[in-house]
């Protein structure tokens, strides 16, 4: 039998816009919880939007954004951790047919740069400093050095309005309040005209993959990808208005704005935000305090939360799913996230961003094989099959290649890269996914390996090049290859191979942690450093970063 399959058919596709789907719920459940954040003051109430407050607000915060001139097609970035604002500028931007830009939280001011720069972004909006990030700081950078940035917005701390006094320094830097304030400016009747305008298949969000290139690469996502692909995830979880979802995962992730926000907020349900960041205490409490009925997180998040040492004391008897993504769930995890947080009917999700995200998942009744050792079957309306990676032939099942994908959520190109979206999606609009995998008999998907040499480290997908990259602007260094080696804790983490220049100074890690930071990513900085005379080569000249591994895990005693 071929590794091919294709999803169920039976579930009609959503053919309409975002903002569309949302005032067709907000109809429905006026006075329902729509969006809740835990209070970021211990003792502070949480912040708390109906389905008609968040309708009101995000029509205001469209209005505003109207009146600023973002015109339908402009690229709006959200930089920012987990917070209200963060939703409701993600239906905001959709409501005006902005494109939304994720900017990952931890980027700093050598990736925000390249990011604005890449896509022409002409509105940032971005958090308040807070003591590991400077997020203004680094966003007036941005503005100085690109050209087509506009407009900085900042955010209000802990949910109170305003930046300190004499913040902005400039015409082109508002805060949040200052920006709501602009709607006064365009009537409800001006943003019903621009929502008319829009179109179901209109790109409406950008998301960066780390790219083998060295830099990432914006996947372009539009209405019908991911509402379709929410709306699609919440089926099979058995979704209703009766659903409070507990969303510690990040937003700027197509894990918690796709499979998270649009998800719930497409069914009726309410979503609930633990925090800033992940912390596993403010997971537990929220699911306790406000009556979660499903939980998300990576493996490792699930792991810090079992391990917790009151974790018996928190009441969970309102669980019954969640998802889980990321990376594989040992079983002995999924045992105890079954039995001790009476999530039965937990999911397990694959995909990638250019496929907004999931493409199979696990279903309500899999066995416990199968939420542990595969990553499910064909979500519906997608297909799925195995090549083989050189000659493109599909396989049979049980045989090992490249998976890839098709259908509604495949991505509509990377931004402005036509070479990279040829590479990625064939002729016939596969999408090449990179991952080794195999299918078995009935369908279900196992993961095998990467092709490439993508490091994944609690989660976060990392490629070594663009590490290398930046390692190369370094003045001792003549060579340099990064590789990933196994870590208990986050699954993988990253060691730089170097070869100095002659005379150079010796480097150690903590030298090359104090070059990268501030400058990368805290999880693109690698744990480890090994100085050597030369790299491992094929007999063609490339290099064996497999045999390099290999030697890594035995001196280190990994």
């Amino acid at each position: 039998m071929r590794a091919y399959t294709a999803g169920d058919t039976d579930v009609p596709l959503l053919e309409e816009t975002i903002g569309q789907n949302f005032e067709r719920v907000v109809a429905r459940l006026p006075f329902h919880d729509a969006l809740i954040e835990a209070a970021a003051v211990p003792g502070a109430d949480a912040r708390r939007w109906s389905y008609t407050k968040m309708n009101d607000d995000v029509d205001r915060l469209a209005r505003a954004l109207l009146a600023l001139g973002v015109a339908q097609g402009d690229r709006v970035g959200i930089w920012s951790p987990n917070c209200a604002e963060w939703t409701l500028l993600q239906y905001a931007s959709a409501k005006a047919g902005a494109i939304l830009v994720n900017v990952n939280p931890a980027y700093r001011s050598h990736e925000l740069e390249f990011v604005v720069k890449q896509n022409g972004m002409r509105m940032l909006v971005a958090a308040p400093s807070d003591r590991s990030s400077d997020y203004v700081g680094m966003a007036r950078q941005a503005l100085a050095a690109c050209p087509d940035l506009r407009e900085l917005v900042f955010l209000p701390d802990s949910g109170v309005d305003g930046l300190d006094a004499g913040v902005s320094q400039n015409d082109a830097e508002l805060t949040y309040a200052e920006l709501l304030k602009r709607a006064d400016d365009v009537g409800h009747s001006g943003l019903k005209a621009r929502m008319a305008e829009l179109d179901p298949h209109d790109p409406i969000n950008l998301q960066y993959t780390s790219g083998t290139t060295g830099f990432p690469k914006g996947a372009t996502l539009t209405h019908h990808n991911i509402l379709n692909n929410g709306y699609s995830i919440g089926e099979l979880l058995g979704y209703t208005e009766h659903d409070r979802v507990v969303i510690p995962v990040p937003f700027y992730h197509c894990f918690g704005m796709v499979i998270g926000n649009l998800n719930a907020l497409s069914r009726g349900a309410a979503t609930i935000i633990p925090g800033r960041g992940f912390t596993p205490a403010a997971a537990l409490e929220a699911v306790q305090d406000f009556g979660g009925t499903s939980l998300y997180g990576v493996p490792t998040m699930f792991i810090a939360e079992l391990a917790l040492p009151d974790f018996a004391s928190y009441d969970l008897s309102t669980l019954r799913t969640g998802v889980m993504a990321g990376s594989p769930c040992p079983i002995e995890v999924m045992h105890r996230v079954i039995s001790e947080m009476n999530m039965k009917d937990v999911a397990i999700c694959y995909g990638m961003t250019e496929t907004s995200p999931v493409s199979t998942m696990t279903r309500r009744g899999d066995t416990m094989e199968q939420r542990t050792g595969t990553v499910g079957r064909t979500m519906p309306r997608l297909e799925s099959q195995i090549v083989d990676p050189t000659s493109g032939e599909v396989l049979e099942r049980g045989q090992i290649g490249e998976l890839c994908t098709r259908g509604y959520a495949v991505m509509q190109a990377y931004w402005d890269q036509p070479e990279k979206t040829g590479e990625a999606i064939d002729p016939d609009g596969w999408m090449h996914t990179g991952d080794l995998a195999r299918m078995d008999e009935s369908g279900y998907v196992v993961i095998e390996g990467r092709i490439k040499d993508m490091v994944i480290r609690g989660g976060e997908n990392i490629y070594p090049r663009e590490i290398e990259e930046f390692l190369y602007t370094h003045p001792a260094i003549q060579d340099v290859q990064v590789i990933g080696v196994p870590d208990a804790k986050y699954g993988e983490e990253l060691m730089a191979c170097l070869i100095l220049k002659p005379g150079a100074e010796p480097l150690d890690t903590a030298a090359v942690a104090d070059f990268c930071r501030g400058k990368l990513a805290h999880y693109k900085i690698p744990r480890y450093v090994d100085v050597r005379e030369s790299f491992p080569m094929t007999v063609s000249g490339k290099i064996r970063k497999v045999e390099m591994r290999e030697e890594a895990v035995a001196r280190l005693g990994l």
